[in-house]
C-alpha cells in the first residue's frame, strides 16, 4: 500500500484546500491495491521458470558456484605410496542485475473532475504500468538483453540445439507434414538426447511447444484406428512427461528458432537447474509533483533467467 510522505502531502494540501487531497490519497491507494490483483496468465514466465526473490535489491550481480570433482581410484599394492588424488573444485560465475522503471500520473484537471463527479480515479493507468513491468520481466526472462548482458532462457549460448530430421515421406521437418510416428520420434529424441548426453544425470520433465504444434498433437489421433491423440500417447508412454500439464503451448516458441523457424524445448523445471531472478518486484513510489501533474513512479529489478546446468535444457528447431 502506498504511503504518501509529509512533503508530498504538503503539495497536495496547498493545491486542494477543500479536502480533495485526502480524497486523492485514498483513491490512489485503492487504485494501486487493485492493480496488484490483476492477473496476467498469458505472460508465462512466472509459471515456467522458478522465481527467486532471494537476492538483495541493492545487488548488481548474481554470483554462484558450479561444483565439480575429479579423480579415480586404482588398484594398488600393499606398500603403494603413489595413491591417485581426488579433489573437488568450484567455478565462480557472475551474472548481472539491472533496474526497470515505469510511471503513470494524473493531472490536476483529471483530479478535479474525478472529485467533482465523485467517481474513482481511472484504474487503467495503474494497470497499464503494472502490465508494462510484467511484459518487460517476461521479455527479459525469455530473451535476455544483449545491451546490458542480462541472461535469457532462449538466449543462453550453452543450450544444446539440434534440427529435427526430415520426414521419410514428406521430406519436411514440419510436423504438419509428418506422420504421428515421426512426431513421436522427434519428441522422444529431444528428451533422450539430454538423458544420454549427461550420462543419465539429467531427466527433463517439461516440453514447451508453439501453440500450433501443441494443438496439432492434442487433436491428431495416434493412428487411424486409435482414439488416443499423439499428446495423450506421449503422456501415457514417455518416461519423462508425468502429465499433460507438462506439455505447454507458449507463443515464444513460434518463430524463435534459427532462421525464424518454430522450435520446441525440453528442460527440467526445477530451481536447482534454473531460476528467474527478481531481486525487487515492482514497487510504486511516493507521488511526485511535476508541474500540473502528479506522477506515480515504480521500479523493479531483474537478473533475467540464470541456467545453472545448461545441459538440462535442449532446443529442437524446425517443427
Amino acid at each position: 500500500m502506498l504511503l504518501i510522505d509529509s512533503a508530498i502531502q504538503f503539495y497536495l494540501d496547498q493545491m486542494f484546500k477543500d479536502g480533495a487531497s485526502m480524497w486523492f490519497q485514498r483513491q490512489l491507494e485503492q487504485v494501486l491495491a487493485k492493480s496488484f490483483e490483476v492477473k496476467y496468465a498469458e505472460l508465462p514466465w512466472r509459471t515456467l521458470f522458478p522465481v527467486s526473490n532471494e537476492m538483495n535489491p541493492a545487488a548488481d550481480t548474481i554470483t554462484y558456484h558450479v561444483m565439480d570433482r575429479v579423480g579415480v581410484a586404482k588398484i594398488i599394492g600393499a606398500y603403494a605410496k603413489d595413491l591417485p588424488r581426488a579433489d573437488a573444485f568450484a567455478q565462480e560465475v557472475k551474472s548481472t542485475i539491472k533496474g526497470l522503471g515505469v510511471a503513470f500520473g494524473y493531472n490536476t484537471d483529471e483530479i478535479r473532475k474525478a472529485r467533482w463527479l465523485n467517481v474513482p480515479l481511472e484504474q487503467r493507468k495503474a494497470n497499464a504500468a503494472r502490465r508494462a513491468m510484467e511484459e518487460t520481466f517476461n521479455t527479459i526472462a525469455f530473451n535476455g538483453d544483449a545491451d546490458t548482458g542480462l541472461p535469457g532462457f532462449l538466449s543462453n549460448p550453452n543450450i544444446t540445439e539440434s534440427t529435427v530430421p526430415n520426414g521419410a515421406t514428406s521430406g519436411t521437418t514440419f510436423w504438419s507434414g509428418k506422420t504421428p510416428d515421426e512426431i513421436l520420434f522427434d519428441i522422444n529424441a529431444i528428451f533422450e538426447g539430454i538423458f544420454t548426453l549427461t550420462k543419465m544425470i539429467e531427466r527433463p520433465d517439461t516440453l514447451l511447444l508453439p501453440p500450433a504444434q501443441w494443438n496439432f498433437i492434442a487433436s491428431t489421433p495416434r493412428s487411424a484406428n486409435s482414439d488416443t491423440t499423439i499428446l495423450q500417447y506421449v503422456v501415457n508412454n514417455s518416461p519423462y512427461i508425468a502429465s499433460a500439464a507438462n506439455i505447454i503451448p507458449i507463443n515464444q516458441m513460434t518463430g524463435s528458432g534459427t532462421g525464424g523457424l518454430d522450435q520446441m524445448c525440453a528442460y527440467t523445471r526445477s530451481p536447482e537447474k534454473l531460476q528467474a531472478h527478481v531481486p525487487m518486484e515492482q514497487q510504486f513510489l511516493p507521488i511526485q509533483q511535476k508541474g500540473l501533474e502528479f506522477e506515480i513512479p515504480s521500479e523493479g529489478r531483474t537478473g533475467g533467467v540464470v541456467i545453472y546446468y545448461p545441459l538440462s535444457v535442449a532446443l529442437a528447431i524446425g517443427i
